[in-house]
């Protein structure tokens, strides 16, 4: 397991893009308005309060590739992105997708209380991060690492699985200074294409988080391309066999629940849930909702972002 210390500086799988391609036609034949954040302070305080020193604030959000085509650009999206994560300001934020020059302008965007660790998934700064950003005024690193979804978890840039794209996973040791206390936050994006390799992924992360010394809590963000019910595979091993929370179950108060991928299409109420945020057990969750923050017709990525409060043990 690739490990650092100190201070750090795609479309659908068949089966799950033909339940998501239902959802959106049942959506599109039933339109309805969500109605945008409007500047009235972050979204988590709307709906329980605001959090206690103790409570961490976490979002896991797949910001889309930043792509040039338009619509739907990443110059077209980034203000919206912009004034949507600076207006919730999470402590700790697990993204998907980003491409190295993206997620400098989201850095430069939230300004100087935050910084990110990643690495892109072919190596270095090329392809996809998983990068997990963090206020630094809360949160210390002081260990992190990657592996790569894969045989060769080692190797940068390695895929044996027959999946679409090359996967991997980013973790990071941190302290939080406001409680003392120490936690991993895990961040992912399994393989949109091959059940096998999805498999494969939730195997290998099991057993590497298992792995992890010391043990602690462990925040576990990501896009999993697989909906978040008991007969999927991923979430069983997970939720299931590893003994991890949904923190969307386990919230004691929960937004309205939309499918988490819209593609720019009308959301879907109750629809498929794949980006989800798990704990272990004895982290208590205040509160969980997906984000609908939206200007115009312009959404900030083709996913919601899902945002949890919760206290470690």
């Amino acid at each position: 397991m690739a490990i650092r210390a100190g201070r750090f500086a795609s479309a659908r799988g068949p089966a799950l893009r033909s339940l998501l391609s239902a959802a959106l036609v049942v959506a599109s034949m039933f339109p309805f308005a969500v109605a945008p954040v409007t500047g009235r302070g972050s979204a988590l305080d709307r709906l329980a309060g605001p959090a206690t020193p103790a409570e961490l604030q976490v979002m896991t959000y797949n910001l889309r590739f930043g792509g040039f085509a338009a619509p739907n650009s990443w110059t077209e999206r980034r203000p919206v992105m912009r004034t949507l994560l600076t207006t919730e300001r999470p402590d700790l934020i697990g993204t998907q997708e980003g491409l190295a020059a993206q997620l400098d302008d989201i850095r430069t965007d939230l300004g100087r209380g935050y910084d990110y660790i990643g690495t892109g998934r072919l190596g270095g700064r090329a392809g996809e991060f998983m990068a997990i950003f963090y206020r630094t005024q809360r949160l210390t690193p002081q260990a992190s690492g990657d592996f790569w979804l894969s045989g060769t978890p080692e190797v940068p840039g390695s895929e044996t699985w027959g999946g679409f794209a090359v996967r991997m996973v980013t973790w990071v040791r941190f302290l939080d200074r406001t409680t003392g206390k120490l936690f991993y936050a895990v961040n992912t994006h399994l393989d949109n294409a091959s059940e096998h390799a999805r498999r494969q992924s939730a195997r290998l992360i099991h057993e590497r988080l298992q792995a992890l010394a010391p043990p602690l809590p462990i925040v576990l963000t990501g896009d999993f391309n697989t909906p978040a019910q008991p007969d999927s595979f991923v979430y069983g091993r997970l939720v299931g066999r590893a003994g991890y929370q949904d923190t969307w179950d386990a919230a004691t108060e929960r937004g309205t629940a939309y499918g988490t991928f819209h593609g720019y299409q009308p959301l879907v109420p109750d629809g498929p849930r794949i980006d989800w945020v798990l704990v272990t057990p004895g982290v208590t969750v205040s509160a969980a909702l997906t984000n609908t923050f939206h200007s115009g017709r312009q959404f900030p990525s083709d996913h919601l972002p899902v945002q949890v409060r919760l206290r470690l043990p």
